[in-house]
C-alpha cells in the first residue's frame, strides 16, 4: 500500500518519524538508566553527572573551535564540488588541531581548579586529566558528525545515534557496577570515542567519497567563513553550558544539593524530548534554509515545519505534564521535589522550539551579528532572571526564568528576521 502524498513527500515528517523511532528506543533505555542512577547515586550524584555533561558539550565546541554548524552549511552547499570540499576540510583539520591542543592543555594543567569548581573537591582531578587525552577524539567526532548532517543523510544519522547511544549506555552500566559515580563519570567522558568508532563503521565508506585525505593539506582557505561560526558556537554552546554549571552551583549553595539534583533531572527529561528536534535542525533546517533566498519561500518553509512538528511536540509535552507524577515515580523515585518544575519547563521548551526553528536562519545564512545579539540577550536574561527569581521562588524560579527568557527571545528573533528580509528587499529594489 502506498503512503499518502503528504507523508511520502514530506521530508520533515520522514526525518521526524525516523528520529521518533530512534529516540523512542533511547527513551526506554534512558528511563531504565536514569532510574538506576537516581537510586544508586541520589540527588547529589545526578547533580554531579549534570556538571560533567555540561562540560562535555563545552568541549565539543572548544575542541573544534566551534565550526560544527559551518561544516553543516558548507558541506550542504558544496557537496558536489570536491576541490572546494578539500579546502573546507583542510581548514577544518587546522581548527581541530588548534582547538584540541588548547583544550587539552587547559584541562590538564587546570585539573585541580576545575575539580574544585565543579565538584567542590579534589577527588575528580583524574577526570580532567583523562578528558585532556580524549579531547582530539571529541573534535574529530564532532567534525565528522557535521559532514553527516550537511549531507542530510538522516538514515545513517539515525543508525549512528542509536548504536552509539546503546554502546555508551553499556559503558555507563559497567562504570556504575565497577565504581559507582566515578565509573559513570568516566563512561560519560569516553562516550565520544565510542561514537567516533561507530561513525567510522557506519559512515566511513560514504565519508571517503567526499573527503580525499590525499588532497587535504593544512590551510586557511575557509578561515574567515568558519571563524564566524566559532563566535556563534562560543555564545550558544560554551556560554550556555557555563551558565548552567553556574546555576546548578548556585542552587546547591543557596538552597541545597538535592534541589540542584531536581533541576538537573528536569533538564535531563527536557533534553530527552527536545532531542527529537535536534536531528531535524542539523539534517534538514540548516541545509534547507541555506538554499532559500527570499522571504516568500522562507515563510512557506517555516509554516511547513511548524504545521508538521508543533502538533506532535505539543501533544507529547501535554502527555508529559499529565503523567508527570508517574514519570517521577518511574524514573526518579523519591525526587518528588521536582514536580512543580514541569509546567514551567514544558511551556518554556515549547516556545523555545518555535524560536529555534526561526533562529537557525542565522546559522544557515551566517548572520553572525544577529545570532550573537539574540543569543547573548537570551543568556543574560536566563542568568539575571534566575538570580532574581530564585530568591523568591527557590528552584522553581530557575524554570520560571527559562519560560520568560524564551518568550522574549522568540519575539526578538521574529523582529530580527523581519529586519533582515526588509533590508534584503530594499537592496534588491535599488
Amino acid at each position: 500500500m502506498k503512503l499518502p502524498k503528504f507523508l511520502s513527500g514530506n521530508t520533515v515528517l520522514k526525518i521526524t518519524s525516523l528520529n521518533a523511532v530512534v529516540i523512542s528506543i533511547r527513551l526506554v533505555v534512558s528511563v531504565f538508566i536514569q532510574r538506576l542512577l537516581a537510586i544508586s547515586v541520589g540527588e547529589a550524584g545526578i547533580a554531579n553527572i549534570g556538571q560533567v555533561r555540561n562540560l562535555m558539550v563545552m568541549l565539543t565546541s572548544t575542541s573544534t573551535l566551534g565550526m560544527f554548524s559551518g561544516i553543516v552549511k558548507y558541506v550542504a552547499e558544496q557537496k558536489e564540488n570536491k576541490p572546494e570540499l578539500a579546502k573546507l576540510f583542510s581548514t577544518a583539520t587546522v581548527f581541530v588541531i588548534l582547538g584540541s591542543i588548547a583544550s587539552a592543555l587547559i584541562l590538564y594543567f587546570g585539573s585541580s581548579y576545575f575539580s574544585n569548581y565543579l565538584f567542590q573537591t579534589n577527588d575528580f582531578v583524574y577526570v580532567f586529566e583523562l578528558l585532556a587525552v580524549i579531547v582530539p577524539f571529541i573534535g574529530i567526532n564532532r567534525t565528522v558528525n557535521g559532514v553527516v548532517s550537511g549531507l542530510s543523510d538522516y538514515k545513517k544519522y539515525a543508525k549512528i545515534e542509536l548504536i552509539s547511544y546503546l554502546l555508551a549506555t553499556i559503558a555507563i552500566l559497567m562504570g556504575l557496577y565497577m565504581s559507582k559515580l566515578e565509573g559513570v563519570i568516566i563512561a560519560i567522558a569516553i562516550a565520544p570515542i565510542i561514537q567516533l568508532l561507530v561513525l567510522g563503521f557506519v559512515f566511513g565508506k560514504t565519508l571517503r567519497t567526499y573527503i580525499d585525505l590525499k588532497h587535504i593539506k593544512l590551510g586557511f582557505n575557509y578561515k574567515n567563513k568558519l571563524l564566524a561560526f566559532t563566535l556563534m558556537s562560543f555564545v550558544s554552546a560554551f556560554l550556555l553550558n557555563y551558565i548552567e554549571i553556574n546555576i546548578r552551583t548556585t542552587v546547591a549553595d543557596e538552597i541545597n544539593i538535592n534541589e540542584a539534583g531536581y533541576w538537573t533531572a528536569i533538564t535531563f527529561i527536557s533534553k530527552n524530548y527536545m532531542v527529537f528536534a535536534t536531528g531535524l535542525f542539523t539534517l534538514y533546517i540548516i541545509p534547507r534554509f541555506a538554499n532559500i533566498h527570499n522571504k516568500k519561500d522562507f515563510k512557506k518553509e517555516v509554516f511547513n515545519i511548524y504545521k508538521t512538528i508543533l502538533p506532535i511536540f505539543g501533544l507529547g509535552m501535554l502527555l508529559v505534564y499529565l503523567f508527570r507524577n508517574l514519570i517521577i515515580e518511574i524514573i526518579y523515585p523519591d525526587f518528588t521535589g521536582m514536580e512543580p518544575l514541569f509546567k514551567w519547563q514544558l511551556l518554556g521548551d515549547f516556545i523555545r522550539l518555535c524560536a529555534l526553528v526561526l533562529a537557525h536562519q542565522f546559522l544557515a545564512k551566517r548572520l553572525v551579528k544577529s545570532f550573537v545579539v539574540t543569543e547573548v540577550v537570551s543568556l543574560v536574561l536566563f542568568f539575571v532572571l534566575t538570580k532574581i527569581f530564585i530568591q523568591y521562588y527557590g528552584t522553581e524560579g530557575v524554570v520560571m526564568a527559562h519560560l520568560v527568557r524564551y518568550v522574549i527571545y522568540f519575539a526578538l528573533v521574529i523582529f530580527v528576521i523581519k529586519i533582515y528580509y526588509s533590508n534584503r528587499s530594499s537592496k534588491l529594489s535599488q
